[in-house]
């Protein structure tokens, strides 16, 4: 049997090819997102290796510079300070120590624009040796390290990708106004920030503590042990003279790395499984191209079986032959994959270490990424061919030498069609149950039910072919005539075929339509947010949700043409024993810069101290206008707060507002995420000019009217869901080679109907018509059922989402659903133009004579 299927292999190459190429671009996704993730790995791990060989213990403090947040921002707790570093250095154990205050920070172009990717930008201390030395963290290749508060050093890289020298003055800023500073020195550093693009700036420490922690404090220390002492040691006797806080931290080294390389294992496995479910999705559309071509070809076969089961070949091997020759192809193919994707890594691997985002490194190409490719590639070749092969086995030797394809049964249909009702029914049960519970609760059912919606509907598209594919009857006999007429009938003659071709762009379809209306409808909820809630003119706040100082705020305030603002101050306090998060106005401007949508009592009780609180809050507290609520204050304070009004709930607000003038006092710092501006004529470039260069064209300032506001997030959307369509495109790429695929069997089977066709006076062009419009009804056929499954499963997570997100209502963007529909039907016409060419050129002696 093996030597059967061999030959069955090579006697039907070009009919297997399609099939193989679907394997090919499936493992090749497959085996292209393992190597790319491997190599960035790798290269990052090996990048991270050297960060801690000097540190032998690392004490941190989680609630230092601008790594607090809000919620520990008036955190009480002992610092790291100069005290504790020297009583860390005369440990036993100790050959040196260094404290270090570190953060954010953001260089600015000639124009003013950060320098860098957002978030990849740091500033730390320079602290040199005692004995006069440098500091070796940083060796200074140029100048010398920063020795007040007007100097700053930069790492060589960015230096040399800006023109950077020493003696230049560069724009600085942290969280604040810009600093000029004077470039000290150029230095080199194994920081994996800086090897993967980023940049780091050097200050004195004393400058640092200020920016980052404050006077006499550190972010951290590192220690270095001396011979002969282990790490674990060390951390010991470090343990006796630290402060006692839960901010505290203390790590060996050899912890620090393992962590490190735990947590780019961790970051590259959430991106590969990403890449790799939609090379799952890439492979399962393949299944349908792969089930088909092998049903078609023992259709093809089956004089030939018949006659193996005449001569004594039993159904066992005959099914074993098959599922041989699905087991060549596979192999074949996904050997063929594999070297293609492992191109695919190296390409990727290329454009990303271009960008600077990664370390530059090798290709890592491991064994187990050979074997799953193999493997993946080969068993669904195995799997998507086993139901024809047991079609083809269970086929009686005198039914299969009468006819050369053999109807399903009227039993089988039955059964089918039985078998996708209830789970069709089921699926759509599941998805109402879950939006039901709504939230998190909702969402597995919701799932569950979206899986079995599915494969409800797979199993009754052949049901489902046939009456609506017959509604294009009359239409495209009008429109078409002859040609039109036959398509149709084509379309409809073997529904199974029908359905396995059209259900392979479904999935593309459903995914695509579903993202869509899911992302039209959360960019709908956020622009009515903003126009609804927001009657400033901008919203100005620090990047990367850095809190803005004061002396940053009074210099908006004080911005030609400016009106008024209001700080937003986002603090969490304690009301009635359970945590809130408030957000701090400007009782006497917030009318002219906010406007929640009231639903009990009014704004103006903001201006009288009290409490306003959105209505889920107020719901779920069981609070109303007039309700007393004891809190606790962020510095240990306690008080009652009267509730003056509900709203409606609004991602832009938050969960409660209070006057600044009644929140500032009792908390120990600030948390300024924005500053609300009105301005004399509105938003227009002039106002938007006057408050940059208020701010002395700070690059950590973002000065967004509602428009860019809105524009921002829908091109961040927008952005989501280019990078979903790309990664969705192989997945309809071999859709279309299914169109293709059944067109081609289809046009080899009818070469007898279509020489008599061609006799009785069809020309070539009424034969390429159609082979195209059958194309055109199957793919427009298996579109408008992705659109539909697509638009009803984005109904349910929207509605899952409404938890989430306040006023999210589904949206259809009818013009989008329309040019996804119109694509698909472009697509079966293209799929089409091969299949034609053939149909058009066959003889019609030979195709009429054809057995």
């Amino acid at each position: 049997m093996f030597k059967t299927a061999l030959r069955n292999v090579l006697s039907h190459k070009g009919r297997l090819l399609m099939t193989m190429l679907a394997v090919v671009l499936g493992t090749a996704f497959v085996a292209g997102t393992l190597v790319f993730s491997d190599s960035v790995s790798t290269a990052l791990q090996n990048s991270m290796s050297h960060t801690y060989d000097n540190v032998s213990v690392r004490v941190d403090d989680q609630a230092s510079g601008s790594e607090r947040s809000a919620k520990n921002n008036n955190s009480a707790a002992d610092p790291l300070t100069t005290r504790t570093l020297q009583r860390i250095t005369a440990l036993p154990g100790t050959a040196s120590a260094v404290g270090t205050a570190h953060g954010f920070a953001g260089i600015a172009d000639p124009q003013g624009r950060l320098i860098g990717e957002r978030g990849n930008t740091s500033g730390a201390n320079w602290s040199p040796a005692a004995n006069g030395g440098g500091d070796s963290r940083y060796p200074m290749t140029q100048g010398s390290g920063p020795a007040n508060g007007t100097q700053v050093a930069i790492d060589e890289k960015t230096a040399a990708k800006n023109g950077f020298k020493v003696g230049d003055t560069v724009r600085v800023a942290v969280n604040g106004p810009v600093m000029q500073l004077t470039v000290s020195g150029l230095f080199t550093t194994d920081d994996p920030q800086v090897s993967s693009g980023g940049s780091l700036v050097l200050f004195d420490t004393a400058t640092a503590q200020q920016l980052y922690a404050k006077a006499g404090q550190f972010s951290a220390i590192d220690v270095t042990a001396k011979p002969g002492v282990g790490q674990t040691a060390l951390e010991d006797q470090v343990l006796q003279v630290i402060p006692h806080s839960a901010n505290i931290t203390v790590h060996t080294g050899a912890d620090l790395a393992a962590t490190a390389k735990q947590d780019i294992k961790d970051g590259m496995a959430s991106m590969r499984t990403a890449m790799l479910f939609f090379a799952g999705i890439a492979l399962f559309v393949g299944i349908f191209l792969i089930s088909n071509t092998f049903t078609m070809l023992i259709a093809q076969r089956t004089r030939e079986l018949a006659l193996m089961r005449a001569l004594g070949a039993s159904r066992k091997q005959v099914r074993r032959s098959v599922v041989l020759e699905a087991l060549l192809v596979g192999f074949s193919a996904s050997v063929v994959g594999l070297a293609a994707g492992i191109g695919i890594g190296a390409a990727l691997k290329a454009w990303a270490g271009s960008s600077g985002n990664i370390p530059a490194g090798g290709l890592t190409v491991t064994a187990s990424t050979a074997l799953i490719t193999l493997l993946v590639g080969t068993v669904v070749t195995a799997l998507a061919a086993l139901f024809p092969a047991l079609r083809a086995s269970r086929v009686p030797p005198v039914a299969a030498m009468s006819s050369s394809d053999q109807p399903a049964s009227q039993k089988s249909l039955v059964v089918r069609n039985s078998i996708g009702g209830v789970l069709g029914g089921l699926g759509v049960a599941a998805v109402l149950l879950g939006v039901d519970k709504g939230g998190s609760d909702g969402r597995m059912p919701v799932a569950l039910g979206a899986m079995l919606v599915l494969l409800g509907v797979f199993v009754l598209t052949p049901l489902l072919s046939r009456p609506i594919i017959a509604i294009t009857g009359p239409l495209f006999g009008r429109l078409f005539g002859v040609s039109g007429r036959l398509a149709k009938q084509n379309a409809v003659r073997n529904p199974r075929r029908t359905a396995a071709t059209a259900s392979a762009l479904t999935i593309g379809v459903t995914l695509i339509a579903a993202l869509t209306v899911i992302g039209t409808s959360v960019s709908s909820a956020v622009t009515s947010q903003v126009t609804a809630n927001m009657k400033a003119d901008y919203a100005v706040s620090a990047e990367l949700g850095l809190p803005a100082t004061k002396a940053l705020v009074d210099q908006i305030k004080s911005a030609k043409g400016v009106t008024a603002t209001s700080v937003i101050d986002e603090q969490y306090l304690q009301a009635d024993g359970r945590d809130l998060s408030v957000s701090g106005f400007d009782a006497g401007s917030f009318d002219q810069l906010v406007a929640p949508v009231m639903k009990q009592g009014s704004t103006g009780s903001l201006q009288q101290g009290q409490l306003l609180i959105d209505a889920d809050q107020a719901s779920s507290r069981k609070l109303s206008v007039g309700s007393s609520v004891k809190v606790d204050y962020p510095n240990g304070s306690t008080g009652t707060l009267t509730v003056g009004g509900i709203y409606e709930k609004s991602d832009l607000l938050g969960p409660a507002l209070l006057g600044e003038q009644i929140l500032a006092p009792h908390t120990t710092a600030s948390y300024v995420t924005t500053v609300l501006v009105k301005s004399e004529g509105g938003a227009n470039a002039a106002n938007e000019q006057a408050l940059r260069d208020a701010t002395g064209l700070n690059p950590l300032i973002k000065v967004q009217s509602q428009q860019q506001m809105i524009d921002q997030f829908n091109s961040t959307i927008s952005l989501m869901l280019t990078i979903l369509y790309a990664l969705l495109g192989m997945a309809v790429l071999i859709a279309v080679l299914g169109v293709i695929n059944t067109l081609a069997m289809s046009v080899f089977e009818r070469k007898r109907e279509l020489g008599m066709l061609r006799a009785v006076g069809l020309d070539k062009r009424g034969v390429k018509r159609m082979v195209r419009l059958e194309a055109v009804v199957i793919a427009l056929f298996g579109a408008g059922m992705g659109i539909a499954i697509g638009t009803f499963l984005a109904w349910a997570a929207n509605r899952l989402l409404q938890a989430d997100m306040a006023n999210l209502s589904t949206v259809l963007p009818w013009g989008q659903l329309a040019l996804f529909l119109a694509t698909g039907g472009a697509v079966g016409l293209l799929a089409a133009m091969w299949p034609a060419r053939s149909a058009a050129r066959l003889d019609i002696l030979g195709a009429i004579k054809t057995d």
